[in-house]
């Protein structure tokens, strides 16, 4: 009998390697049989979370969105890959309580605020440190990172490859 769907809720830094560990995951999941789908946080807010800014409230409710649209695509068969900052516990927490126990898998890129300035593909933390934006996770706002995630990966030191295959080949996926 197949595993039932899991959420796979990968959170992390701006920066930290989130969306790159989504695809591979998503398809060292394709590849193993499973239906996968990929929820960024970059793509919900050009569409369905276009109207939230960036205050707490909003970044909650941001979160709380997500959260529910990946309950409906898992409700449906789907194991839902989703990348978002998602900086507060409780936010994570809610989303996590939408579903069955077990279901939702957290798994946190603990990459480094450094590391994660080196590589700032988006040149959000040059933006932030030269005064142009404010309100960037981890550098002027919080983030409060998992205390106890299913998985935490610091991605200098695997690569998304390897990282995929370690959630793929756990026990939850059989």
């Amino acid at each position: 009998m197949a595993a039932p769907p899991h959420i796979y809720w990968i959170t992390g830094l701006p920066a930290a390697g989130k969306t790159t560990l989504a695809a591979a995951l998503a398809a060292a999941l394709k590849d193993s049989g499973r239906q996968a789908v990929v929820l960024d946080g970059d793509e919900l807010r050009k569409g369905l979370c276009a109207d939230l800014g960036l205050s707490a409230a909003d970044r909650s409710e941001n979160i709380r969105r997500a959260g529910e649209v990946a309950r409906l695509m898992w409700s449906a068969g789907l194991d839902v890959v989703c990348a978002f900052v998602s900086p507060f516990r409780i936010d994570r927490l809610r989303a996590r309580n939408r579903v069955p126990a077990g279901q939702f898998i957290e798994i946190h890129l603990s990459t480094p605020l450094e590391e994660c300035m080196r590589r700032d593909p988006k040149g959000l933390y040059a933006k932030a440190r030269a005064g142009e934006i404010q309100g960037l996770t981890g550098w002027d706002d919080p983030y409060e990172p998992p205390e106890e995630p299913e998985f935490r990966f610091d991605t200098r030191h695997l690569d998304t490859a390897e990282i995929a295959r370690q959630v793929v080949n756990h026990p939850h996926n059989t």
